[in-house]
């Protein structure tokens, strides 16, 4: 079953309504291998329209429901999309970014009476395994977005990985999902992934801590995967106390590096946190943590999965000892094939059976791996490699601070050096957070400035903080 707030949506009718939505799409036109944009808000129509889609052959391409016409405009060249679908919400900027192009754009809402509508069956073309099924845009951090291939081999690739490794992803089991269908956590972990297992899966509009935490207890949820804020905007809510979440069986936290207390918070309620690892090209979601190592090895993202592989690997792409860090590189089944019409950005990334994730990462003695930073964030001061991450480990773990951002910024003496700019709504001063830094962090280390400011950061669709908007803010540090 699927649940949109309160209305629900059983198996045998998301069957029949898939079926009239492939029929509607094939007479709008959309044929096997087009690709179909989709851009709107968590919604029933929204998995129909994406389901019906895949029905037909087609490549179904969520668009970032956060951009611009521009930026919209750029999804569509880049896809070369044969139609989009927009819900009310976002039907005038997706309009603005098709001006000119000749794609159709029809609503979201168009598919409501589908669901009640007279049955239309569908005849289902015979697929190649390795033709494109989804088409997903990364998030564009430091470049255009780029297109991320998912073939219909590498997307059962992932699910097959996940039921060997992770039993609460079962039949009859509940998963709940707050974020963007934008991004692979979307329509990959929480669209295809728990239907083709015959889960029940609760979608909200956004994330509301109270809301989410009540939905936990209330529908006694087993799984749930998201960034860091969302566990700990849950655990500092004054319900978390109380809540039961004796049925969470698998809680992910992934996109950035969760705060040991906020782990601790969690444990203390039964909850192992489990630090995850992944990113687009590896479906989301490359590894996660042992449950028994939450708090032992708080820090760690787990030793992969059993039909996947990684190493640490230095310039030279000779292996790193344990301890060195290193530029993370992956393969697996699940890892997606390339970028869409971008060999350059495809030689560059997926070389000799291996993806290059630009992370830096160092594997342990136990041959856990864990992520120190992303390479194009890491701050170089006076030949120093600086992460971020260690950084801002610091500063969120001071009472009073909930939100830390680190980036480079230029220093005439050692070419650059890191700056901070912290949301503090506890009221710490920009003083003791710079005495806890000269405490616990190297001289080189410490920010050359820190700006508290009095809103939260501002974030990406994925739920992870805009360094890169962020940094342009602070462009004159």
């Amino acid at each position: 079953m699927i649940f949109d707030g309160d209305d629900v949506v059983d198996y045998q009718t998301l069957d029949r309504w898939t079926d009239n939505a492939a029929h509607y799409l094939a007479g709008k036109g959309l044929k096997q291998g087009d690709r179909i944009g989709i851009i709107g808000s968590n919604s029933l129509e929204w998995c129909a329209a994406a389901l019906g889609a895949l029905k037909l052959g087609a490549v179904v391409t969520p668009y970032n429901d956060r951009f611009v016409a521009d930026e919209l405009r750029y999804l569509v060249d880049s896809s070369q999309a044969t139609i989009v679908l927009a819900d009310d919400q976002h039907r005038e900027q997706m309009l603005t970014g098709l001006e000119g192009t000749g794609v159709p754009l029809h609503g979201l809402a168009e598919f409501t009476e589908l669901r009640h509508a007279e049955h239309h069956p569908v005849e289902r073309p015979s697929v190649n395994a390795d033709d494109p099924a989804v088409l997903v845009y990364t998030s564009g951090t430091t470049s255009n977005p780029k297109g991320v291939v998912f073939t219909h081999r590498s997307t059962l690739a992932f699910i097959t990985e996940m039921s060997f490794m992770e039993p609460a992803y079962r039949e009859g089991n509940r998963l709940i999902y707050v974020l963007s269908m934008s991004g692979a956590p979307g329509i990959l972990w929480h669209v295809i992934h728990p239907l083709t297992r015959g889960m029940t899966v609760y979608y909200e509009k956004g994330f509301d801590p109270q809301t989410t935490l009540r939905r936990l207890a209330d529908a006694k949820i087993n799984v749930i995967m998201g960034v860091p804020l969302l566990f700990e905007q849950m655990a500092a809510h004054p319900e978390f106390a109380d809540a039961d979440l004796s049925s969470v069986l698998f809680a992910s936290v992934a996109g950035a590096r969760s705060s040991v207390s906020t782990i601790q918070q969690w444990l203390d309620k039964g909850v192992p946190l489990r630090q995850g690892y992944g990113m687009t090209e590896a479906g989301g979601l490359y590894t996660v943590n042992d449950a028994d190592q939450a708090l032992n090895k708080p820090e760690s993202v787990g030793r992969g999965y059993v039909f996947s592989g990684h190493r640490v690997v230095g310039p030279d792409g000779k292996e790193c000892a344990v301890e060195e860090p290193g530029e993370v590189i992956i393969r697996g089944p699940a890892v997606a094939t390339g970028y869409w019409n971008n060999p350059e950005a495809t030689a560059a990334a997926f070389r000799d059976g291996w993806f290059y994730s630009g992370d830096v990462g160092i594997i342990d003695a136990d041959g856990h791996l864990r992520i120190v930073d992303r390479m194009k964030d890491l701050i170089i001061s006076g030949g120093f490699n600086i992460a971020p991450s260690e950084i801002e480990s610091v500063i969120v773990d001071m009472p009073g601070v909930e939100e830390v951002c680190v980036f480079s910024v230029p220093d005439e003496k050692f070419g650059e050096g890191p700056a901070a700019v912290v949301y503090a709504p506890g009221g710490v001063t920009e003083a003791e957070i710079a005495a806890r830094c000269q405490e616990k962090l190297a001289r080189f280390k410490q920010p050359r400035e820190i700006h508290i400011v009095d809103a939260p950061l501002p974030r990406m669709a994925s739920g992870k903080i805009a360094r890169k908007d962020i940094r342009a803010q602070y462009v004159d540090a």
